[in-house]
Order: C-alpha cells, then structure tokens, then sequence
C-alpha cells in the first residue's frame, strides 16, 4: 500500500471516529434533555400532589368549620346541668329546634374572669386530641339565672380553674436583679411570689379591686385595698 492511500486510510478513519465521537455527544446531550425533562416533569407532578395535599387539607378545614356547632344562651329552661360520676358537671341541653342532647362532661370558663366574674360564662366541651379545643356549647348571661345548687356547681369548677387568693397582708416585698419577691399572707396561707414589671402587673379596677399577676400567671387579688394595714399598704402603693 502507498503512502497516498494510507493517509488517505487514515483521514477516513479520523472523520470516522469524529463522527461517531458527535453522536455520542448527541446521544448523551439528548439522554441528559430526556433525564431533566423527566426530572422536571416528576418534579411538576410532585408539586401539583402537594398542590392537591394542601387543597385537601384545607377541604378538611372547611369541613370542620362547616360542622362546628353554634353557641346558643343557656338558661333554666333549656339548659340542666348536674354533678357527674367523676364529680364533675354534666349538662342535659335542650336545643332550640326540640333535640335533646346530653354531655357528660362541660367545661366553665369566665369571659371576663377579672372584671365580670359571675357573668358571661363560656360553657364548653372539653378538649381533646383528637378533635382540639373543645367547641362552645353555649353561654350564660349571668350565673345567678339558675338555682344556687346549680350555681354552686358552677363556683367549684371556677374555682379549680381560676385560681385567685385574696391577699391580705404583704409582709416584704424584696427587689433582685429586676424582680420583685413578695411574700405576702393571702386566704389560702402565706405565699411567696415572683413579679417583673410591677406597673403593668399590678393593677387597680373601676371597682376598687387591686389585682396583681406573677410570673407564672397565677393572680392575687386585694379586694379592700382601704383595709390593709398601713405597712402592706406602702409597699404597695408606689406601684399604682
């Protein structure tokens, strides 16, 4: 063989291979657009599932609210409420389309439980985990609309919910670090208590009444500040 004919042999198998070298760059260019186009759409498809999870969720959400009851007053003729087993209250309620419904156990809670304590009460299911917070069944104007049995039984859950001494006298108040430590005596024996910001944990109602919170939310109530003695009084005096 010449040496033309073994270049040109060569020149051959170099256009050869250049092409075969451009169709897998083809190949695998083409591979790489098939693999993000599948990736894109796997993604698109993921987002519109998620689209759909979210969509479902609030479907559900909306059907929670569609069922949640309404809160109707309660009063003597429609509402019964009775001392449970567990010593608890239970409610026979009587609602305003004729059905009878019976709750074997309601929750109290003041909606005004500082300044309207014995009215408005919020009577509601309790809570539970699997369906949250208890919904509303009903509210009562004023407690003194039922029997004072009934009435009584209202007062004994109030009472283990709002925990609410009444402070009687204030034997120190001592100030550390930016706190204040009291240690007072209160209708439920000597107490001590910590308290930060005293002027805006400490305040003095349209009726008198002076109601003090402390840190742990638990609240103290003078109900006659005029009937301190003098020294409690000055201890608290500069903070109103």
């Amino acid at each position: 063989m010449s040496s033309e004919e073994t270049k040109d042999k060569e020149k051959k198998l170099s256009a050869e291979e250049a092409d075969n070298e451009k169709t897998s760059d083809g190949s695998k260019k083409e591979e790489k657009a098939e693999s993000k186009s599948s990736d894109d759409k796997a993604d698109k498809k993921a987002g519109i599932d998620d689209d759909k999870e979210l969509l479902q969720e609030d479907d559900a959400g909306d059907l929670i609210l569609e069922h949640r009851r309404e809160s109707i007053p309660l009063n003597r003729e429609n509402a019964k409420f009775t001392r449970s087993k567990g010593n608890l209250i239970s409610l026979d309620l009587t609602n305003p389309d004729g059905t009878t419904e019976f709750f074997e156990r309601v929750v109290i809670m003041r909606a005004f439980p500082i300044s309207n304590p014995d009215e408005f009460l919020s009577i509601r299911e309790p809570d539970a985990k699997r369906k949250g917070r208890g919904n509303e069944i009903g509210m009562i104007r004023r407690m003194t609309d039922f029997d004072d049995e009934t009435q009584k039984l209202f007062l004994e859950e109030l009472d283990r919910r709002y925990f609410s001494p009444k402070l009687m006298k204030i034997i120190s108040v001592k100030d550390k670090f930016g706190y204040l430590y009291w240690d007072a005596e209160t209708s439920s024996g000597n107490v001590t208590f910590i308290m930060n910001n005293p002027f805006s944990n400490i305040r003095v109602l349209d009726d008198g009444r002076i109601i003090m919170h402390d840190i742990d939310g638990n609240v103290f109530e003078i109900p006659e500040p005029e009937k301190l003695d003098s020294q409690s009084y000055k201890k608290i005096e500069i903070y109103l």
